[in-house]
């Protein structure tokens, strides 16, 4: 967010400790699950070969079976089948237009795969809407279509355990496509986004967040907190952005000239420079 002209052009934002990124579309609980609801299985395949449908603090959460389980043995169609299944199997637990997480973990999907299983649940009156994956393809193919996406890290309970020791970045994300309202893109690292983030999107990153385009949304760099990562945006004007623990908002005021602008740490506080007068060198 391009400063007054007759200010100076690095200063700071006024911190709010109140100021939370969770929206009803960004942050839900997924550690609550209901087993008991859990739809009939099939005789013959065991549990790592199944489709499972789940309650989940109002939403159902969709379990396919991870890559290396089926490898050789259940095609994509077969995945599929076993969806509809469950889909049209006994009675359903859920209201219509309940949203969907999809733990995909390990398995590639791509866009033609997303799509199927977004139209079959529609037709159970499902609405697909986060992507849970250990798989960049996945998470690019699921973020263009327009879907919130959670990439979590493989070794993430191990490094939980670990917090206080040094851990390296995922590599980085690039996606190309707008972040719209209500959507989601999680990363245990950098975050490269070529288009914009609206209005109630979000970008959260364990690295930092480049967007090669207007950022309006929310953005949330250094998520596992570290204060050292950076937001950077051609068109800074975002709703709220957040390196580590920092937390600042644009200022209320709407300015009529815009241009590339850095946002990071100093003194515990968020301030903003012109990307041509930002010592990146000095950050590293």
């Amino acid at each position: 967010m391009a400063s007054d002209p007759s200010l100076p052009t690095d200063f700071i934002f006024e911190p709010n400790s109140s100021d939370d990124i969770t929206t009803s579309e960004v942050q839900q609980d997924l550690d609550s699950i209901d087993s008991s609801e859990d739809t009939p299985q099939p005789a013959g395949l065991n549990l790592h070969q199944q489709v499972r449908l789940k309650s989940e603090a109002g939403q159902v959460l969709l379990l396919l079976p991870p890559q290396s389980e089926t490898a050789g043995e259940l095609t994509w169609q077969e995945l599929w089948q076993q969806l509809k299944h469950r889909l049209n199997a006994g009675d359903r637990f859920w209201q219509p237009q309940t949203p969907v997480r999809l733990q995909a973990d390990d398995r590639l999907l791509d866009s033609r795969q997303l799509q199927e299983l977004d139209e079959a649940l529609q037709e159970a009156q499902l609405r697909l809407q986060r992507v849970s994956t250990y798989r960049r393809q996945t998470a690019v193919a699921a973020a263009t279509a327009g879907y919130s996406v959670e990439q979590p890290s493989r070794d993430e309970s191990l490094q939980n355990q670990l917090a206080s020791a040094p851990q390296a970045l995922a590599e980085p994300l690039y996606l190309n496509n707008t972040v719209r309202s209500g959507t989601e893109i999680r990363h245990p690292g950098t975050v490269v986004l070529v288009g914009d983030v609206n209005p109630g999107g979000a970008v959260i990153a364990e690295g930092d967040i480049l967007v090669w385009g207007r950022l309006r949304g929310i953005a949330h760099a250094g998520a596992a907190g570290n204060p050292q990562c950076l937001i950077m945006a051609l068109q800074m004007d975002p709703t709220q952005i957040r390196i580590a623990n920092a937390v600042a908002r644009a200022p209320s005021d709407k300015l009529l000239e815009y241009y590339p602008e850095v946002a990071y740490v100093a003194n515990r506080a968020i301030r903003i420079s012109r990307a041509a007068d930002f010592n990146f060198a000095s950050r590293s």
